[in-house]
């Protein structure tokens, strides 16, 4: 006798069917790649206020950042911009064996840039007369505390509304500037334990007389 149409499906070949449907029911498209700093167009100009070589002393000196549009950045290149985010990078020199600070080309895996000198502030490059013409967007930074001993130079990132980089502008390879990390030790306690060093010294050289004349006598 003919199976009628309407019969139901043996389970097993059911859930199949449920299985594979809910499989190709998930498939999404293949996440974008992550952005690399080589594919990332360097629109932004970057300038920082410490000079090539000076020293910073974390937790008590301030770094004042300013970016604006790159003069040679094309017509619109900056229409997808929402926000710039400023970051401070170790220094090529700095990274040298030591992995946990190398910089790397795919950003998702880069550890130079560790340090955000400001939460993402909104682009608002709004000068008329052109890329490169305004005076830019500037905001300070005191140096964190946990900012350890190292050079660096500052970069700032383009996001688009999604807050993924679309571009970039660093101040180096112009020039690098140092800082010097907290030790732990107050000023005043180093102070001290140099007093104390001399008056030690002092003292030594006082007794040694004192002995060499005992001695003569």
């Amino acid at each position: 006798m003919m199976a009628r149409s309407g019969a139901a499906l043996p389970l097993p070949l059911v859930v199949v069917v449920v299985v594979v449907g809910a499989c190709c029911g998930s498939v999404r498209p293949a996440a974008a790649a992550a952005a690399r700093l080589s594919a990332l167009g360097r629109t932004l100009v970057v300038e920082a206020s410490p000079e090539a070589g000076q020293v910073l002393h974390a937790g008590e000196d301030t770094i004042t950042v300013t970016w604006r549009l790159n003069a040679s950045a094309p017509a619109g290149a900056d229409a997808g911009y929402k926000a710039v985010k400023v970051t401070l990078c170790y220094a090529p020199a700095s990274q040298e064996d030591r992995g946990w600070r190398k910089a790397n080309d795919d950003l998702s895996k880069d550890k130079a840039c560790q340090f955000e000198i400001a939460q993402p502030q909104p682009y608002a490059y709004a000068a008329a007369a052109g890329p490169g013409t305004g005076a830019g967007t500037t905001l300070r930074y005191r140096v964190a505390r946990d900012v350890p001993t190292a050079s660096y130079h500052v970069r700032a990132y383009a996001l688009d509304a999604s807050g993924a980089p679309v571009g970039y502008g660093q101040t180096a390879p112009a020039y690098y500037f140092r800082v010097a990390g907290v030790t732990g030790i107050h000023a005043s306690l180093r102070v001290a334990a140099a007093v104390l060093s001399a008056l030690s010294v002092a003292a030594l050289a006082f007794f040694a007389v004192v002995e060499k004349r005992r001695k003569d006598e």
